[in-house]
């Protein structure tokens, strides 16, 4: 991996109305044209996307997303795919003119309240017209964030001027579970202690590369100066018998959970890739409580499986065909599955009896964090990939006993 994934980057929505300058703004930061203006209305139509390293925020991900206040049937479609956008979205940057402040903006308040992030105020076009002392202290009442007053079409010097503050303004917004998120493995293991991953190299491996979860296990091991073992299921019993003292931590692909467990030690703590992002990407007790409503599924029942990426589906697809397989022997029938890929998630889940998601390798911790909400707002149970095998395989106990509080949710949620 030569840059880092979008997954792991800070992502800053860009919202405004038609023609406030949005992409210009963007352009501005990043100091080339990689998005399209134009005084014609609606000129950004899809979210653009531009990747950028901000230090010392690090890797950054700007969302350039199309017009608040558009209301024709063509604007209404690109506000809902700007909708999507701010559900990733780690901060938004409204931007506005001076002096304009009405409906669509409080409807952008509205939306960061709702998602819980940070609205920083942006007044572009400053070099036309001033704001007004008053309006400037509106807009840090609303907010409350000082607004960065911004000429975009001022070049380099304003980009070397309003960069500085940009950035102090990021950091004061920037959500904490992204300055400090959730550990993967680090704080199951001591320096010194052996991880043994389990990475088996199937059809479905990408040739040449690992999956990013087991690449993250595999830095996250040795950031906390562990030794990390890395083998294929085939050769798993050997590794055991090749070690001088018992590993700390063994973690598996989902798929061979039942090998793991049957071979791994009962005073060895295990469990699996997608259990750990469920930790370090959404909330571990909501889903395991959701896996604990496995149990109460009947034949017939209605169940959504959400897949971040849209790879192409293999014969024996992980959530297309293995889970649904899986799902329909533990409850005695069969179900009706319906699956979502990429960012086609729905809002609305309340037909379903239980959605199962994938391990959100893909996602933002935020984007993860709002499906889960989502969910519960549908009165719908929510788990995920990991979480779902490990309980149709009868093993979820034992590969969630490194997080008691996970397991008690589970437990409760029988």
């Amino acid at each position: 991996m030569e840059t880092a994934p979008r997954s792991m980057r800070l992502q800053i929505a860009v919202a405004g109305r038609t023609n406030s300058g949005k992409s210009s703004f963007m352009n501005l930061i990043a100091g080339q044209d990689v998005a399209i203006t134009s005084p014609v209305p609606g000129t950004t139509t899809d979210v653009v996307e531009k990747a950028m390293e901000l230090r010392p925020l690090g890797p950054v991900l700007f969302l350039d997303t199309a017009g608040i206040d558009d209301e024709t049937e063509l604007g209404n479609r690109r506000i809902e795919r700007s909708g999507r956008a701010f559900d990733r979205a780690d901060v938004i940057l409204l931007v506005t003119g001076a002096g304009v402040w009405g409906a669509p903006e409080e409807r952008m308040l509205a939306v960061a309240r709702d998602r819980k992030v940070s609205l920083i105020p942006i007044v572009n076009k400053c070099d036309q017209t001033a704001p007004a002392p008053e309006f400037l202290a509106k807009l840090r009442e609303a907010t409350g964030f000082e607004p960065l007053c911004v000429s975009s079409n001022g070049g380099e010097a304003e980009r070397e001027r309003v960069l500085p503050l940009l950035k102090d303004a990021l950091l004061a917004g920037c959500p904490e579970d992204f300055l400090t998120p959730p550990p993967l493995l680090g704080d199951l293991v001591k320096p010194g202690d052996t991880v043994v991953l389990i990475v088996p190299v199937d059809i479905q491996a990408p040739k040449g590369r690992l999956i990013l979860p087991q690449v993250q296990a595999v830095r996250d091991a040795l950031d906390s100066d562990a030794l990390c073992y890395v083998v294929k299921e085939s050769a798993y019993r050997s590794a055991l018998a090749n070690l001088r003292e018992k590993p700390a931590l063994v973690v598996c692909d989902s798929q061979v959970v039942d090998l793991m467990v049957r071979e791994t030690p009962a005073d060895v703590p295990c469990t699996t890739f997608s259990i750990l992002f469920a930790r370090l990407k959404g909330d571990m007790n909501v889903l395991a409580a959701g896996a604990g409503r496995i149990r109460s599924l009947r034949p017939g029942d209605r169940v959504f499986i959400a897949e971040a990426c849209t790879h192409h589906a293999s014969d024996d697809d992980i959530g297309r065909v293995k889970i649904p397989r899986w799902l329909a022997k533990f409850v005695g029938g069969e179900l009706h599955v319906t699956v979502g890929a990429g960012r086609d998630y729905p809002a609305d889940l309340s037909k379903y009896q239980l959605v199962i998601h994938c391990g959100s390798c893909m996602l933002n911790r935020r984007e993860t964090l709002r499906r889960i909400e989502n969910a519960r707002r549908s009165g719908v149970p929510i788990t995920n990939y990991g979480m779902a095998i490990s309980t149709c395989h009868g093993v979820l106990e034992r590969v969630l006993s490194p997080f008691p509080e996970a397991l008690e949710a589970f437990r409760r949620g029988n």
